[in-house]
């Protein structure tokens, strides 16, 4: 998601899009992961529906991969976790790292989501 303006953490991304404050980019990029396994892939993990999700088949690190084809500004990245349904599969540390290919890529923000429901303090979403 991409927005003009700061929105606050914790912010619903789908309320944020229909009110015309953010936009959804992630259609524009090109989508990988490290691993998968057979019908839980890109498709689910971007599909909306809080009943779908993406499973790795890998060892770790597991990684989402979301290439533009020209340069492009992001200023806002939404993840939803649940701690509560996903249990030992829900994450405990994010990374988001930026480059111009996947060899120079720099971290630019880590953030620890052990045992959140819905994102931090059980909002819809986690913002960065």
């Amino acid at each position: 998601m991409t927005t003009p303006n700061k929105t606050s953490p914790g912010a619903d991304p789908k309320q944020l899009e229909r009110t015309g404050t953010v936009w959804d980019i992630g259609s524009q990029a090109f989508w990988s992961l490290s691993s998968c396994k057979p019908g839980f892939g890109v498709d689910q993990l971007r599909d909306d529906n809080l009943e779908s999700y993406w499973q790795s088949d890998g060892s770790q690190p597991y990684l989402v991969n979301i290439q533009f084809r020209r340069k492009t500004t992001v200023k806002t990245l939404c993840i939803y976790a649940d701690y509560k349904s996903d249990e030992s599969y829900t994450p405990s540390k994010i990374s988001a790292k930026v480059g111009n290919n996947f060899h120079n890529l720099q971290e630019i923000r880590q953030r620890r989501v052990d045992h959140l429901r819905s994102g931090v303090r059980d909002q819809p979403a986690q913002t960065w």
